[in-house]
């Protein structure tokens, strides 16, 4: 073969190899995308059934959260009612979670009721649960929300003491830090905690905070006039300050309670006189007063919109 077949030749294997070469990239990129959109499809079906989760699982949890709900041993056709089931349907759900002690049933009775696993769960969150961490979440989205400031408070040894505080989206002037301790009568947080603490220990707190504060800062108040500003609180589950203690500043307070219906955290919504509906049932009163409930559901409370317009 002379040099010309030669090179002729060698530009045929290059050209075929090259047309080879292409056509199994091209082969494997059709195939890699093939792929990639069927591991895409079972992503979508493994998501899906992951967000499906297991029906009965969700339909005989039902029973356990109408116990939690209803506070008491129950016998199965209220029971069964409570979880919107029919008797017969709910009894074999009632034995697998009696298996698992998470219902009992008691013997003279019949009712049932929470069993040792699920007191034991409970205990377990109970003893994890942090107020203040709890409630960081939902001040924050708050204060985002409104765009006002947002401060968290709880019952330290010297009364009402800011916990955290989110600034406003614009300046507001007041002398409030992470660490103040707030009048007990004089400020929206204060007279939130005076509303739902024992009236024993909000007597002996207010005389620490006339020697604590000083008279131009405490301003006294004579026990009817005290007594006629708590109920307030509790009849509208909310406090506020309009205007005082500092001119200029409005807020709004609303109580966190635990699971035993104590006040365990304050959450006060402030802003601007000009910028913040003062009305009870206002955007502002609103936000704060729904913040605490969610709170309160958070960490256990039954029916916080109940307690905190208990008197």
């Amino acid at each position: 073969m002379d040099v010309a077949q030669q090179i002729s030749s060698a530009s045929t294997h290059l050209m075929w190899f090259n047309f080879s070469a292409k056509a199994n990239y091209i082969d494997r990129a059709r195939g890699q995308i093939i792929m990639d959109a069927l591991e895409g499809e079972v992503g979508e079906m493994g998501a899906e059934k992951e967000r499906r989760g297991i029906q009965s699982i969700e339909a005989g949890g039902q029973l356990l959260l109408a116990l939690g709900a209803h506070g008491r041993p129950m016998p199965l056709r209220e029971l069964a009612k409570a979880a919107d089931m029919a008797p017969g349907k709910a009894h074999p759900y009632l034995v697998s979670f009696a298996k698992l002690g998470l219902v009992t049933q008691e013997s003279l009775t019949g009712y049932y009721w929470l069993g040792p696993t699920a007191m034991q769960l409970g205990l377990v969150t109970l003893r994890m649960l942090n107020p203040v961490r709890e409630g960081t979440p939902f001040a924050e989205e708050l204060a985002r929300q409104t765009g006002h400031s947002v401060a968290m408070s709880v019952w330290g040894n010297q009364g009402p003491t800011i916990v955290f505080l989110f600034d406003a989206i614009y300046p507001l002037h007041t002398n409030i830090r992470t660490g103040t301790v707030m009048s007990l009568a004089g400020t929206a947080t204060g007279r939130l905690f005076a509303a739902y603490l024992p009236p024993k220990l909000i007597e002996e707190s207010l005389l620490e905070d006339e020697r604590r504060l000083g008279p131009d800062i405490a301003k006294p108040v004579d026990k009817d006039e005290l007594q006629s500003m708590l109920n307030e609180v509790r009849t509208h589950g909310l406090s506020r300050s309009v205007n005082n203690p500092t001119p200029g500043v409005c807020s709004f307070a609303a109580p966190v309670f635990d699971y035993s219906g104590n006040i365990v955290l304050g959450i006060t919504l402030m802003g601007r006189s000009r910028s913040f509906d003062t009305n009870w049932d206002g955007a502002q009163a609103t936000a704060v007063k729904e913040a605490g409930i969610a709170i309160s559901k958070r960490i256990g409370a039954q029916s916080p919109s109940a307690r905190s317009t208990r008197r």
